[in-house]
């Protein structure tokens, strides 16, 4: 049963196929006897994997593995202090692994949370208030304002019905629902206005329903399944760390390999000589590499709580930083989610109305001039007709602010915040009103109710009848088309006058003027009645009516958001809009916000559901709007923009964007609007609910993962540098050039804050100007791996060379052996330590302020420090096997540490820039038009 189309089908039909009436309802044996055969009414979270599996699961890492390696080396040599160091970082990573997997886990909780706790059905010919998991297909249940729909059921009565779907569908204002069947075969999620939802919410009307559809079978359960059967896709810089290990690993092995054997082939002692080859194995892995990455991701992160981003998995950061694609929900992500009416046509006059939101706020102006209503008798019936025809309430609340300081701090310490209480669609009449001085409280002091006729979907029009002194009156809204058909009068310069045809065909052509701009348009009129005239029934109030004009309201894109669009564009960025809303309304906003390029599409979920997944991965590259989508069609375009090689942000705040956001490389929920479901399926979350926290993201994204590239750029050339002095030292039979104490030594007095620094360095000016990297891009791409190699060869060549110059004066002497391994050490030591200012940029040293990363001057200062202490401490020379140097074996130090990074950076200085900007050549409507 739960298969059939039940949009398709009449009640009656309904009501057979799942054997029920609706007098009686189900009996009680029936309904226990359908909940043994289908399960309760709840969702399935799937097998859970234990805490202890998880934490576990955090240990298999390659990386993990390498460092548990370097671990036990470095407890053999005796340094149980980095042995120790080690292991703290490792169970640092674990727990944090853990914390983050643990918290994603909880999607599905939060999903269950949208189901109804109880419900009201009939059974046995009464009403039982019973828990919502008892429901079973068959049941007829109760439906009223405020109640949360507990399964998916089809309507068989309702009254003024309105059901609020956004985090479902995504659709911007609650739909009206019907009972009749619905002819199409294929119809989309928003359109089948005959069926209720689990977890969607009733916004005012009442209602009858039978449930067709329970559990996973519900379409919330079908984004349970999504979300359980969505794998969790693995970070780049994850990847990038974990091929990263793998080339260090290789590479310190076979090269402390070959350290050893030349030296002993070369005479050196064994032991000597198997000590020095494991002192390079620890130098040659950097073990401080998941540290220093923690530490510039958790500092990113903190960046990040101040530009209102929180980050909910570390890595996400960078991942962010490669985005390519960013896949956007419209309501409430780049619109307002306020129903604003932005657009009047009155007696042949179009005007606009400034202000957004839900603040009383604005002016009507014609051709740039703001209208009067108090001049203008025809403006100013359709406000009264706006603000009397209504149920909406508006109404403001004081919050608490901020601390402020400074000329924006208010005295009494409160922001005032403006809501709506009911439709949104009134809601923005009432506002429209309320900006011209025509409040509901001052109508209240002239106008009573006397009756209200309520709009439902098959008349398409509501009805108020107010009395006021000297007579009654009937104001009455619609559709446009519809409503035309009970006027007799139209409202014309200031004069009640016949609608003739010539009129009428005036209306119908601004009503289409606004519908193709994708407002919502409505039609307002009136009648005044006598005192003889009926009006126990709608059709005695609704014929005769003089129109007033039309209101054309939309959702409004945030103002912000068009520049953060244009700023991920010349980042090199597509942003793509994915809503469940009309086609019209979603193109329209795009063109708004400046988002489809000329020779961009859009696409309607209908459209999807008849391509193949190879067919939407041909296209996807040219469409820049999904409309009409569902959860289903929204994982398909993920998947297929990630065939195409593309970095994916998915950002939404429904429970129907969920299973996108998990897909997706980094999911971006709403903070304010997001429900649970897409928060805890989300890496990242935007406290303020605005699109450009996303470019701010994108910058400190891009900015973390080059630091961390500039600091392994750093450590792989000084390990490199280190492991080059040795080997070719060996290979030409040298004496060793650093004893093992003071390779380890180098390793912790360079590897350690310099590196750190580093990882906070500020970005470089055109880090925004830069296409983004591609998913599959080596650490070692952009000649990374050129620069680290070529440097940390002549960082190993220069060390050997001052060390060859002190030792050939009299090489057999032990003394001057003690010397020339001083030099070399403190070349290696000064080499490095020039080298670290050289990787702030991409091009030389030159280029950027060396003083301008305070935390990397104070870093090579205390390395330094520590550096001379050993060399000229009495107590600490012979554990280091070191001596004094003089002031010439100073000048010797500093050039030759000095050639690798001055002499190589020489080159750039005066070569030509290269142009990194992306320079999209696509055209788009910098000016959209809005009609």
């Amino acid at each position: 049963m739960s298969q059939n189309k039940w949009y398709q089908m009449t009640s009656e039909d309904v009501l057979q196929s799942q054997q029920v009436s609706m007098q009686q309802g189900l009996p009680w044996e029936e309904a226990l006897k359908r909940q043994a055969e289908v399960g309760r009414n709840e969702l399935s979270e799937g097998q859970r994997v234990s805490p202890i599996t998880l934490l576990l699961n955090q240990f298999k890492d390659f990386m993990v593995l390498v460092l548990l390696g370097a671990t036990l080396i470095s407890g053999l040599l005796g340094e149980y202090l980095d042995a120790i160091t080690i292991i703290i970082i490792i169970l640092m990573n674990g727990i944090l692994g853990f914390v983050q997997e643990f918290r994603a886990e909880r999607s599905l909780r939060a999903l269950k949370e949208l189901s109804a706790p109880n419900a009201n059905v009939w059974r046995d010919s009464a009403v039982h208030q019973i828990p919502a998991r008892d429901l079973v297909p068959g049941d007829i249940v109760l439906l009223e304002s405020g109640d949360r729909v507990p399964a998916d059921v089809r309507f068989l009565e309702t009254n003024g019905l309105y059901i609020e779907e956004s985090a479902l569908t995504g659709e911007s204002v609650p739909v009206s629902k019907m009972i009749a069947a619905l002819s199409d075969v294929e119809i989309p999620l928003g359109d089948q206005r005959n069926l209720g939802f689990m977890g969607t919410m009733v916004g005012r009307g009442t209602a009858k329903a039978v449930v067709v559809r329970t559990g996973m079978q519900t379409e919330m359960g079908k984004i349970a399944d999504l979300i359980q059967n969505t794998e969790s896709m693995e970070t780049p810089l994850q990847h990038r760390l974990e091929q990263l290990g793998k080339i260090l690993i290789i590479v310190a092995i076979a090269l402390t390999i070959l350290v050893v054997v030349a030296g002993i082939m070369h005479g050196q002692p064994p032991y000597a000589m198997f000590l020095a080859g494991v002192s390079l194995a620890v130098a040659a892995i950097p073990e401080g590499l998941p540290a220093i990455v923690t530490i510039a991701l958790a500092l990113g992160v903190q960046r990040m709580i101040k530009r209102k981003a929180i980050v909910r998995k570390l890595p996400s950061v960078e991942t962010l930083g490669c985005a390519s694609v960013i896949c956007s929900d419209k309501t409430g992500t780049l619109t307002q989610n306020k129903m604003t009416v932005t657009h009047l046509w009155v007696g042949g006059e179009v005007m606009e109305v400034t202000g957004d939101g839900y603040a009383p706020i604005g002016d009507i102006q014609i051709r740039g001039q703001n209208a009067d209503p108090r001049k203008n008798p025809m403006l100013t019936k359709l406000l009264q007709v706006s603000a009397l025809c209504n149920n909406a309430t508006l109404h403001e609340e004081k919050q608490e602010q901020k601390r402020r300081k400074g000329k924006d701090a208010k005295e009494d310490g409160f922001d005032v915040v403006w809501n709506i209480k009911g439709d949104p669609t009134e809601g923005a009449l009432v506002v429209l009103s309320a900006k011209s001085g025509v409040t509901q409280q001052s109508l209240s002091e002239q106008f009573s109710r006397i009756a209200e006729f309520p709009f439902d979907s098959e008349r398409k029009r509501m009805s108020v009848l107010v009395s006021y002194q000297g007579g009654r009156m009937a104001c009455t809204k619609g559709a446009p088309d519809v409503l035309l058909q009970h006027c007799s009068y139209i409202l014309w310069e200031g004069k009640v006058i016949p609608f003739t045809s010539t009129l009428k065909q005036k209306v119908l052509s601004a009503n289409e003027g606004m519908a193709k701009s994708a407002l919502r348009v409505l039609g307002l009129a009136y009648r005044e009645l006598k005192s003889s005239d009926r009006f126990e029934e709608y059709e005695d109030v609704e014929n005769s009516l003089v129109f007033v004009g039309l209101t054309g309201m939309i959702d409004p894109p945030r103002k912000e958001v068009r520049e953060a669009i244009s700023k991920c564009r010349k980042a090199g960025i597509k942003t793509v809009m994915i809503t469940g809303d009309h086609q019209t309304t979603a193109e329209a906003i795009a063109k708004q916000l400046g988002m489809i390029p000329t020779n961009g599409t859009s696409m309607s979920g209908q459209q999807i559901g008849q391509l193949s997944d190879e067919e939407l991965e041909v296209r996807v590259e040219d469409i820049y709007v999904y409309a009409r989508v569902s959860p289903e069609h929204k994982l398909r375009i993920v998947k297929a923009l990630q065939r195409r090689g593309h970095v994916v942000a998915m950002t939404g705040d429904g429970v129907n964007d969920a299973p996108a956001i998990k897909a997706a490389d980094i999911g971006i929920a709403m903070g304010i609007t997001g429900t649970d479901v897409s928060k805890e399926a989300s890496s990242l979350i935007l406290s303020d609910d605005n699109f450009s926290t996303i470019v701010a993201a994108i910058e400190e994204g891009r900015s973390i993962y080059e630091n961390i590239r500039k600091f392994i750029r750093y450590l792989l050339a000084s390990n490199v540098g280190e492991i080059m002095t040795m080997f070719i030292a060996m290979m030409a039979g040298l004496p060793l050039p650093l004893v093992p104490i003071q390779i380890l030594w180098v390793n912790l007095v360079t590897d350690g804050l310099p590196a750190m620094a580093l990882g906070v360095d500020q970005a470089e000016k055109d880090l925004m100007q830069q296409k983004p990297r591609t998913a599959k891009e080596s650490i070692f791409a952009r000649r990374l791996g050129w620069k680290i190699i070529s440097r940390g060869i002549l960082i190993g060549v220069c060390t050997l060379g001052a060390f060859w110059l002190v030792l050939r004066g009299n090489p057999e002497d032990a003394q001057t052996l003690l010397k020339a391994q001083s030099v070399a050490f403190a070349t290696l030591v000064m080499a490095q330590l020039i080298h670290v200012f050289d990787c702030r940029s991409s091009r030389s040293i030159f280029h950027r302020n060396p003083l301008q990363n305070k935390y990397l001057v104070l870093a090579v200062l205390s390395s330094l420090i520590l550096m001379l202490a050993v060399m000229y401490v009495e107590q600490l020379q012979p554990i280091f096997k070191t001596v004094p140097l003089g002031w010439k074996d100073w000048i010797l130090v500093l050039a030759a540490a000095g050639i690798p990074t001055f002499f190589m950076g020489l080159g750039s200085v005066f070569s030509p820039k290269k142009n990194k900007r992306s320079g999209s050549s696509i055209s788009y409507n910098s000016k959209p038009s809005f009609r």
